[in-house]
């Protein structure tokens, strides 16, 4: 079993980092100016994220919006990736991450995303999950 219980725990942590950072007034306006639409498919626990970039909206489990980049990882390898733990091209070439679309839309996300690595650890010490800390 993963570190994740279950879906609703899934799209309250990494869901709710991409919320954070769509209403944070500095990163918000980098991440909506990208105008991607990234659906990450999760597994253990099956999970989905749509992230609506121009749209500023997060979305939970199936959608019918068509993405512009599918990614496919475990929930772990999401964990550890908002943890700092993870480089998404590394992890991509290892085939930790597999995408599906122009990835190098997602891959410059990735220094927009970094900014959000203290926001996302925060989310987990504010619950007490140190458990989540791989």
């Amino acid at each position: 079993m993963g570190v994740f219980t279950d879906e609703a725990e899934v799209h309250k942590y990494i869901g709710g980092v991409f919320e954070k950072g769509l209403a944070d007034p500095d990163i918000g306006p980098k991440l909506s100016a990208s105008g991607v639409v990234l659906q990450i498919n999760y597994t253990d626990p099956e999970a989905i994220v749509t992230v609506d970039l121009p749209n500023a909206t997060v979305l939970a489990g199936a959608t019918d919006i068509t993405p512009d980049v599918e990614l496919f990882m475990s929930a772990d390898t999401g964990n550890r990736f908002w943890q700092g733990k993870v480089n998404l091209s590394l992890a991509m070439a290892k085939g930790q991450v597999r995408a599906k679309g122009p990835v190098q839309k997602v891959i410059k996300l990735v220094p927009t995303a970094k900014l959000l690595f203290p926001t996302y650890t925060a989310m987990l010490a504010a619950d007490g999950r140190s458990d989540l800390e791989l």
